[in-house]
C-alpha cells in the first residue's frame, strides 16, 4: 500500500492566463548533506511534455532496452552500454521541450552565509533575482575553492550552525567554532567582504531564530527551493505561469511554495494571485511518464563534464 504523498500546493482552481505545464525530477539531491564530495551538483529537470508524448518517448526507450515494466529510471538507464547514444537520441527528441538547471551545492551554501548572515533572509537567495549579493557570494566561492581544507572547514561549520534538528537549546559552540573556521579562511582571502563582514551577534540571533523555527527565514539546507524558481523562472518566459507537476519531494511544503510564490510574484511587480508560480502538484513518478523524462534527463545531465560552466551556479538549457 502506498503512504499518502507529501508536499505540494495544488492551485485552488484553474489558472487563468497564459500557463504552461510542466513535469520536474531531479538528480544530486542528499538531503541536508550538502558536502557530500559524491554528489556536488543537483540536477533538476523540466519538460513541457503531454502525457501522450511522454509515455511515446518512454516506450520507445523501453524497446531498446530491459528495463522495469512500470517505471524508467535514469539509475538503471547509465547502466547501459548504449546510454550514451540512447542520451543523444533524448536530447534531439527534447529539443525545445526540456530544461536543466544544474546547481553546485557549495555555492549554494555560500548563497546561504551571505543571505542570512549579512541580510534579511530572503526565498530567492540563491537565484539570480539575488542581486548586488550575488556577486558577493561569487567572489567568496571562487577565493575560498583555493583555500583548500580551511574552506572545506568553513562550510561545515556554517551548516553545523544552522542545524537545529536533535538540538535542545543554542550556546553549543557552533558559533565559536563557526568563527575559528572564519578565522582560519581569512588567512588565505583576507580582504573579502563578506568574511569580514561577519557579526557574531547576528550570527547568534539568526540561530536563535532557527532554534525558534521562524518560519520566516528560508529553510536554510534546502536547495531545491532556489532549483524550483530558477526552473519557474525560465518556463514563465513572456509572462506565462507555470503549473509544476513534481516527483514527490517532503522538502518542498506548502507553507515554503506559498512564501516562494509570493516572493516571484513581488519580484515580478505582480499581485500574490498572479505569481509565475501558480501550483505545484506532486506525484509518483510510476504514474507519470513525464516525471520519468524528467528523471532520466536529470540522472544523465548531472555527470556531465562542466567545460562549459559559466560560473558557480550553472544553466543547462535543451
Amino acid at each position: 500500500m502506498r503512504l499518502p504523498l507529501q508536499g505540494g500546493l495544488p492551485p485552488v482552481a484553474v489558472p487563468s492566463g497564459a500557463v504552461v505545464e510542466i513535469a520536474c525530477d531531479e538528480s544530486g539531491f542528499s538531503g541536508t548533506n550538502l558536502l557530500d564530495p559524491a554528489t556536488p551538483v543537483i540536477a533538476h529537470a523540466s519538460v513541457d511534455l503531454s502525457v501522450p508524448e511522454a509515455t511515446a518517448l518512454v516506450a520507445a526507450l523501453r524497446s531498446d532496452f530491459r528495463f522495469a515494466p512500470h517505471e524508467l529510471k535514469s539509475r538503471q538507464f547509465l547502466r547501459r552500454p548504449e546510454a550514451a547514444e540512447a542520451w543523444a537520441w533524448l536530447l534531439a527528441a527534447l529539443r525545445g521541450r526540456a530544461h536543466v538547471h544544474l546547481l553546485d551545492k557549495q555555492f549554494f551554501l555560500v548563497t546561504r552565509v551571505v543571505d542570512l548572515l549579512l541580510g534579511e533572509p530572503s526565498y530567492l537567495a540563491g537565484t539570480r533575482l539575488a542581486g548586488d549579493r550575488w556577486a558577493e557570494a561569487r567572489t567568496l566561492h571562487g577565493a575560498g575553492r583555493t583555500a583548500g581544507p580551511d574552506w572545506d572547514a568553513f562550510l561545515a561549520a556554517f551548516v553545523d550552525t544552522l542545524r537545529t534538528k536533535r538540538r535542545d537549546r543554542a550556546g553549543d559552540g557552533s558559533v565559536d567554532r563557526f568563527f575559528a573556521a572564519r578565522d582560519a579562511l581569512l588567512r588565505h582571502v583576507p580582504a573579502d567582504a563578506v568574511l569580514t563582514a561577519l557579526d557574531r551577534s547576528r550570527v547568534a540571533d539568526v540561530q536563535a531564530r532557527l532554534y525558534a523555527q521562524d518560519r520566516s527565514i528560508p529553510p536554510p539546507l534546502e536547495p531545491l527551493l532556489p532549483a524550483l524558481a530558477e526552473t519557474v523562472l525560465f518556463w514563465s518566459a513572456g509572462r506565462r505561469r507555470v503549473l509544476v507537476t513534481h516527483d514527490e519531494q517532503s522538502a518542498l511544503t506548502a507553507d515554503r511554495l506559498r512564501r516562494l510564490q509570493w516572493a516571484l510574484a513581488e519580484r515580478a511587480g505582480l499581485p500574490a494571485g498572479e505569481s509565475p508560480l501558480a501550483g505545484l502538484v506532486m506525484t509518483d513518478s510510476r504514474d507519470d511518464p513525464r516525471v520519468q523524462v524528467a528523471d532520466l534527463l536529470a540522472g544523465m545531465a548531472r555527470p556531465i563534464p562542466r567545460s562549459g560552466e559559466k560560473g558557480p551556479l550553472l544553466y543547462q538549457r535543451r
